[in-house]
């Protein structure tokens, strides 16, 4: 096994599961973290009857909420404490009951405590569902303690 104090990629593995076993938002509407590595996280989330609005198609809401997981994932896999400081959302096509909505979140820029991410939310079939752009914020702390 490799050790998270030393290699990036153990390190995000270790910051992701630690963050998802805390997670109780995501955890309670269904996001699974599929993947994480440094500056990328991919989750996935099943759209259920209670997530459908008044056209029966999902909620805005929730489409947000699975893009800002992914982001908050992406922006913490360095395993710095790290906070959503303002995002943005385009809504392109609507979910619908049963489909697998799939957020990827990708590092676009960290420089000093300020990062950019983008995140593209996808159904089962490839069709974008959103288009999500977040801005993070370091503050002080580790995800997982890396000093004994």
């Amino acid at each position: 096994m490799h050790n998270p104090k030393t290699n990036p990629q153990a390190l995000a593995e270790a910051a992701g599961a630690a963050m998802y076993a805390r997670d109780a938002a995501s955890q309670a509407l269904g996001m699974k973290l599929v993947e994480i590595r440094p500056g990328y996280a991919r989750m996935a989330m099943p759209v259920r009857t209670d997530m459908l609005n008044g056209h029966q198609t999902c909620h805005g809401g929730f489409i947000f909420a699975l893009a800002d997981s992914a982001f908050a994932f992406a922006c913490n896999s360095h395993n710095h404490t790290t906070v959503g400081a303002g995002c943005t959302i385009d809504y392109l096509a609507p979910g619908r009951l049963d489909d697998l909505l799939t957020a990827e979140a990708i590092e676009r820029t960290l420089a000093g405590k300020t990062g950019i991410y983008d995140v593209n939310v996808t159904n089962q079939e490839g069709k974008m569902i959103a288009t999500f752009r977040g801005k993070s914020h370091r503050v002080a702390g580790e995800v997982v303690p890396t000093h004994s």
